[in-house]
């Protein structure tokens, strides 16, 4: 049976943006899932019928085609798009399935594009605009928009103001409850890892779905700070600010989610109590907690976003505490055993410090302080203490005796 393959998909989009792009999906047209078995292609696809190339392990998909059917439920009527993968699908038909025009272009084996849909006139304008309205068939392209948008913020795109308004009414619609926990986390965690995260959650709000998905989030926008510790006066701003500076400094996704979770108690403080916000450390914790359970977020991200909302500002007056006070903060982040959490967890404030109106380039130096007194912690020698015979609760305590004394030797030597 012969068949004609098309290089479509990121490859060809990242080309046309000059970008490097190590993935290659192609569309096969004219044939049959059985027909590449028969020719050795290996079956990957759970909810399309996709297959593994047996020599390049390039990623191949049959074409595909949407149609609109009714589902008849009691008085009322639900339309949803079913998918044909036969082998009279034509290119055309499923380009018009893809969600952006961006990503709707294909690339014949002789060099040739097909773009049906101006998806190079949109690349030349920064222009992430949907394809049609079978766009509504799967609400995690709202996430998608998102998501590109994001990646590619240092480009100028934007999302075009037709897709915005589908975006708004298909929030309005309820349609993002149709989303399940893994899908949504899937999606953040990779905006996340874009060049400007705050872009992701910009456009969510924009379109309504910041309010559905991370109300925790949603809400600290117009909630004010004490101008002297924030110029940028508005906790939404600052959280924004704090999370593309986390990827700017470390690229590190845990310290970003950490980042974007760190002050989300100041969304529950009183407004009588406004522009200060008394215990926003402790209040935010019931909240982080909240957001991980509900979209399955990864122990490690969790745990750390939890003690960057607990303890962060002691780490930002650190060099003033007293010895006792710094070795109970490397206690409570499990720093002598787990030295590398302690890392990120100073990353993470760093973030915080430095995502403020006009502190963008200040040094950060509670960092080095309260590592240098991890280390000066780490290297006490306990083994005198066991020569001695102690045991249990009783060589714990002289354990922690010779570190609070080690701590204080140090901030003496400064």
């Amino acid at each position: 049976m012969k068949y004609k393959t098309y290089l479509v998909g990121g490859a060809v989009r990242d080309e046309l943006l000059g970008l490097p792009n190590a993935d290659r999906d192609w569309v096969v047209v004219g044939t049959t899932a059985q027909h590449l078995l028969d020719e050795g292609f290996v079956s990957v696809g759970e909810d399309f019928p996709c297959f593994l190339h047996p020599e390049t392990k390039d990623e191949y998909a049959l074409a595909r085609a949407e149609r609109k059917s009714q589902l008849d439920g009691g008085t009322q009527k639900e339309q949803r798009y079913v998918s044909d993968f036969g082998p009279e699908v034509t290119l055309e038909q499923d380009l018009a399935c893809r969600d952006l025009t961006i990503n709707a272009i294909a690339k014949t084996q002789n060099g040739e594009f097909i773009d049906p849909h101006q998806g190079r006139a949109d690349i030349e304008n920064r222009r992430l605009r949907h394809v049609s309205g079978a766009f509504r068939e799967d609400p995690i392209r709202i996430l998608r928009v998102a998501r590109f948008a994001a990646r590619y913020s240092e480009l100028n795109f934007t999302v075009h103001d037709r897709t915005n308004a589908l975006m708004c009414e298909m929030v309005r619609a309820g349609d993002l409850d149709q989303l399940t926990p893994e899908r949504v986390w899937k999606e953040v965690s990779r905006a996340l890892e874009s060049p400007k995260p705050s872009v992701f959650f910009h456009v969510l709000r924009e379109c309504g779905a910041l309010q559905v998905l991370l109300p925790e989030v949603n809400q600290l926008f117009g909630v004010p700070q004490t101008e002297v510790h924030h110029p940028e006066v508005d906790t939404g701003i600052h959280v924004m600010m704090v999370v593309d500076m986390a990827r700017r400094l470390f690229d590190d996704p845990i310290i970003t989610w950490s980042a974007l979770m760190h002050d989300l108690g100041k969304g529950v403080t009183p407004k009588s109590e406004w522009p200060r916000h008394i215990a926003h450390e402790s209040q935010g914790l019931p909240l982080i907690k909240d957001v991980a359970e509900r979209f399955k977020v990864p122990r490690d991200f969790a745990e750390m976003a939890l003690l960057v909302s607990e303890y962060h500002l002691r780490c930002h007056r650190i060099e003033e505490a007293k010895p006792n006070t710094v070795l109970r903060l490397i206690e409570s982040l499990d720093g002598i055993r787990r030295p590398g959490r302690m890392q990120r967890f100073v990353q993470a404030c760093e973030a915080d410090a430095r995502g403020r109106l006009g502190k963008e380039e200040e040094s950060y130096p509670q960092a080095g302080f309260l590592l240098d007194c991890l280390e000066t912690v780490k290297s006490v020698d306990i083994m005198p203490l066991l020569e001695k015979g102690y045991q249990g609760g009783k060589l714990a305590d002289q354990i922690r005796r010779l570190r609070l004394s080690a701590v204080r030797g140090f901030l003496q030597n400064r």
